[in-house]
C-alpha cells in the first residue's frame, strides 16, 4: 500500500467542521479496511473511526460518533474523515492507517 499520506489538519475554532483526506502514495486504498486515530499531547494514540473496503460498514469511537463521520471514494482511492462539532479535547495529531501501517499524520488544533 506504500506510504499514506494525510491532510486537511489545521486550526479551527470549537464548533467548527474539518475535513480530513488519506491517500496512498504508490497502491490504491481501495481494496484495504482504512482507520483513522489521533494522538493528543501527552496521550496515547486511540482509535476514532474505521471504514471497510467497500464503504459500508464504518465503525465509530464513542467519544465521536455522531460527529465525525468517516467515507471513501475508491475511484479516488481516498478516504475522508468529516469532523463536526469539533471541541477542544478534539485536538490532536490524527493519522490514517491501515493495518500497521501509518501516515505522518495531521495536526488538527480546536480553539476554545
Amino acid at each position: 500500500q506504500g506510504r499514506l499520506v494525510e491532510s486537511g489538519g489545521g486550526l479551527v475554532q470549537a464548533g467548527g467542521s474539518l475535513r480530513l483526506s488519506c491517500t496512498a502514495s504508490t497502491r490504491t486504498l481501495s481494496i484495504f479496511t482504512v482507520d483513522w486515530s489521533r494522538q493528543a499531547p501527552g496521550k496515547e494514540r486511540e482509535f476514532v473511526a474505521r471504514i471497510a473496503r467497500g464503504g459500508i460498514m464504518t465503525d465509530y469511537a464513542d467519544s465521536v460518533a455522531g460527529r465525525f463521520i468517516i467515507s471513501r471514494d475508491n475511484a479516488a482511492s481516498t478516504v475522508y474523515l468529516q469532523m463536526n462539532s469539533l471541541t477542544p479535547e478534539d485536538t490532536a495529531v490524527y493519522y490514517c492507517g491501515v493495518g500497521s501501517l501509518r501516515g505522518q499524520g495531521t495536526q488538527v488544533t480546536v480553539s476554545s
